[in-house]
Formats: structure tokens, C-alpha cells, sequence
């Protein structure tokens, strides 16, 4: 979680309103805030939460109990995980680990404990088949969400990883925008 103030701009993206809406619920009371020695509003997280849930307002994910959601990316490409790596840090919104094969994966699993994984399917070692089944006979890794990433998946690999229970798939090359929408969607399910 967010441990310093926020900005009124800051408060008006999370809200999806104007800034001058943030102010008015300032100066209505509604928004506890304090002023600045420049004489700019700031808000505590606190109180911000505390408003989005007297209003019944959805509250961002890394302002939920349990702070950010964390993210491992299990990938031997090292290039492919270091942009999405930036990608998804550029969102703020994640803690993010990585592996590179599918023994350390399990390692860091354990260490970790990600509430994403990003897993591709071919590794060597244990592949991504095999690491997906292995955290799904875990009953404590089976509320982990999976998503399957790779260049090479047809029809049958689909059915194949839909089959060992990940909860959706990518196919490289993608789009930036496309990963942090599929992330965002899996996490909310």
C-alpha cells in the first residue's frame, strides 16, 4: 500500500473524475484532507480509502488489504521478462519476482507466494505444462492465477493448458497494452 499522501490529480485518476470533483468533495467535507504549506490539497491514504468505502467506490487494488498484488514471471527468455517486468512496474499497482526456469519457479513460489504467474511454456527443466500442473495439485498454490505465455501455442496447446487449469494464455509477440488488460482481468476474477 501507498504510504504517502496524495495528490488531488492523483485522486481524480484513481476516481475517473475531474480534479476540481475532487476539490468540491474537499470542500464539502466529504474528503478529509490538509493543506500544504503551498497551499495544495493532499489526502492521507487512510482517509482516501475511508471514502471510497462510506460512498461505496471501488477501491484500487493497491490500495486493498494486502497491499500490492504480487507477480512472478517465469520466463528463460531474460529479455522477455525484463520488459515485462517494466510493463507491469509502470503500473504501480504490482510487486513482481522472477525466474527463469521451472525449478527455481517452485522456489520462488514458495519464498514469494505471488497471487499471479506469469509462466511461458517452453523452459528448460520443467516446462511451463508441468509447472502449472504441479502448483495446481498444491492445494495451497490451486487460488493462484495462471497465465500461460508463449509463441508457439495452436489449438491443441490451448485446450491443452485450459486442461491443467491455467486461467488464460498469451501469445508472443503481444501487445503491452494487451498485458497489463489480461493481468488486470485475471487478477479481478
Amino acid at each position: 500500500m501507498m504510504d504517502r499522501p496524495l495528490t488531488t490529480g492523483e485522486i481524480a485518476q484513481f476516481c475517473h473524475v475531474t480534479d476540481r470533483a475532487v476539490l468540491k468533495w474537499i470542500e464539502e467535507g466529504k474528503l478529509k484532507a490538509y493543506r500544504t504549506p503551498g497551499n495544495h490539497s493532499r489526502v492521507h491514504v487512510a482517509d482516501f480509502v475511508g471514502f471510497l468505502k462510506a460512498f461505496n467506490m471501488p477501491i484500487p487494488l493497491e490500495f486493498q488489504e494486502g497491499g500490492l498484488k504480487k507477480i512472478l514471471v517465469v520466463d528463460d527468455d531474460k529479455e522477455m521478462v525484463s520488459a515485462i517486468r517494466r510493463v507491469l512496474a509502470n503500473q504501480k499497482k504490482y510487486e513482481i519476482d522472477a525466474a527463469y526456469d521451472g525449478f527455481t519457479a517452485g522456489q520462488k513460489f514458495v519464498e514469494f507466494k505471488p497471487d499471479l504467474v506469469l509462466l511461458d511454456i517452453r523452459m528448460p527443466g520443467l516446462d511451463g505444462y508441468e509447472v502449472c500442473s504441479l502448483l495446481r495439485q498444491n492445494p495451497a498454490s490451486q487460488g493462484v492465477k495462471v497465465i500461460i505465455i508463449s509463441g508457439a501455442l495452436d489449438m491443441d496447446g490451448v485446450e491443452k493448458i485450459m486442461k491443467i487449469g491455467a486461467n488464460d494464455y498469451l501469445t508472443k509477440p503481444f501487445r503491452n497494452e494487451f498485458l497489463v488488460m489480461l493481468v488486470e482481468r485475471v487478477l479481478a476474477s
